[in-house]
């Protein structure tokens, strides 16, 4: 069982973490941190089977990553640095005859509901083959009510399944700033929760950070901007790195074990 952090203890890390973050920045570049792929962390439950028979047949796949500030990039020191603009390279590189477009449609501040009013415009109507959905962190740090995201995330994964698309969700960042608030565990419980009814796939953001801090002794400073929430260079870069060995994994199992898969829910 892996280890929680009490709200108590959270908050006193958060406050002591902000004054070193404040003090003592470094920069991705310079992190002497290898990227590992650790491989639990790195597995999707269920298979890609829509990006699967677009690679297969060698046509066009195209992803959207919708979500909010990290998504958008804040704290990356370029657009090149976004998640997104870094998983279009680690795809690139896993997948050299295929043709992939990831599309960032991320934007600072918005919670679940901002991004549902959006999703007409700037996800569905770009025919998606994978959406990559980061949400839960703004609520989080504002303290609203959680019941509410369950219902929204349920809509707006109904309409991406109308559409035929494969489905990442993205829970919240292992930073600070996010583990100072009392509602942390809840919303990280409601997204696994909601992934779990819905036949989704969860990338496990939070845990794959925790890992960094917890078990390979990264400081945050490493991986966290200064303001103590927002990720930087190294942990955009690393994240991608480790999504993509997700994304490419899922979309080429062996088809026994995707019948397996599909057998067993």
């Amino acid at each position: 069982m892996q280890r929680r952090i009490s709200i108590v203890a959270r908050g006193a890390l958060a406050v002591s973490l902000l004054g070193l973050l404040s003090a003592s920045v470094v920069r991705a570049q310079d992190a002497p941190h290898a990227c590992n792929i650790p491989g639990d962390i790195a597995h999707l439950t269920n298979p890609l089977p829509h990006v699967a028979r677009h690679l297969a047949a060698g046509k066009p796949i195209t992803v959207v990553a919708i979500g909010s500030s990290s998504t958008a990039g804040a704290g990356a020191s370029s657009p090149a640095a976004t998640y997104p603009s870094r998983l279009s390279v680690e795809l690139a590189q896993r997948f050299p005859n295929a043709q992939i477009n990831v599309i960032n449609r991320g934007v600072n501040g918005e919670e679940t509901a901002d991004m549902l009013a959006r999703f007409d415009k700037e996800v569905l109507a770009a025919r998606p083959d994978l959406v990559l959905w980061q949400v839960g962190t703004n609520s989080v740090l504002r303290d609203h009510p959680l019941a509410p995201h369950q219902t929204l995330l349920h809509e707006g994964l109904e309409r991406l399944k109308q559409l035929g698309t494969d489905v990442v969700l993205i829970d919240p960042q292992f930073a600070p700033k996010v583990l100072a608030k009392s509602e942390l565990d809840g919303m990280l419980a409601l997204i696994a929760e909601v992934a779990k009814h819905d036949n989704v796939d969860l990338f496990h953001r939070f845990a794959l950070m925790r890992e960094w801090h917890d078990a390979q002794n990264i400081p945050f400073v490493a991986f966290v901007s200064p303001d103590g929430l927002h990720m930087n260079d190294w942990s955009y870069a690393c994240l991608a790195k480790v999504l993509g060995a997700a994304i490419a994994e899922a979309a080429t199992r062996p088809v026994a074990t995707v019948a397996a898969s599909v057998r067993a829910r």
